[in-house]
């Protein structure tokens, strides 16, 4: 994130406050960082997606809006809320799909690798990774926040910890047992 932190810090204080202006102020500064989570949520969406980065910028926005009155801590602060915002964008997008086909069964998603967990993504890993981060998070939320940021957001561990207002090494730790856990919970699911 390469974007200039108290300009955006001061800008999200002032739109929360009701600065009218402060979001059209916003918006060009924070263009390139929401892009770049998208692309690297549309990266792990089955090829014949629907959404395009656009699409789910455009949609990020839309459910951005209304949190106006939201007391943003910061640019982290702003951009986890964003990463998953596009992450429910994207299951409720899987899910409709699914729907259409029926309710097909829910496929097995790896997690062996920390690169490319979900090669050729389908819409039925998608849910079935969204079903077992929401278990996670009812026993650990903030594992399951340091998978959505990293592996989802495509934060750094450092902007990570600066989000989740923890160490770097927590961060680390947290990943990877959430990983195991997930792999785990996913497995199961098969």
């Amino acid at each position: 994130m390469d974007t200039d932190s108290p300009d955006i810090t001061g800008l999200l204080k002032a739109w929360s406050e009701g600065d009218v202006h402060a979001l059209s102020n916003l918006a060009p500064l924070i263009d390139a960082e929401l892009r770049r989570l998208a692309r690297n949520y549309l990266r792990r969406e089955p090829q014949e997606r629907i959404l395009q980065t656009t699409a789910l910028i455009n949609e990020a926005y839309l459910r951005l809006i209304p949190a106006r009155g939201l007391p943003w801590m910061d640019r982290e602060h702003f951009f986890a809320v964003s990463a998953q915002i596009m992450r429910r964008i994207l299951v409720d997008v899987a899910r409709a799909r699914q729907t259409e086909k029926r309710g097909g069964m829910v496929e097995h998603v790896s997690l062996e690798s920390d690169n490319g967990l979900f090669p050729g993504t389908t819409d039925g890993q998608i849910l079935a990774l969204n079903d077992a981060l929401e278990a996670l998070a009812r026993l650990d939320a903030r594992k399951s926040k340091v998978i959505e940021l990293r592996y989802f957001g495509g934060l750094s561990v450092e902007e990570t910890a600066v989000a989740l207002q923890v160490s770097p090494q927590t961060v680390m730790r947290d990943w990877k047992l959430a990983k195991s856990w997930l792999a785990r919970e996913l497995r199961a699911t098969t």
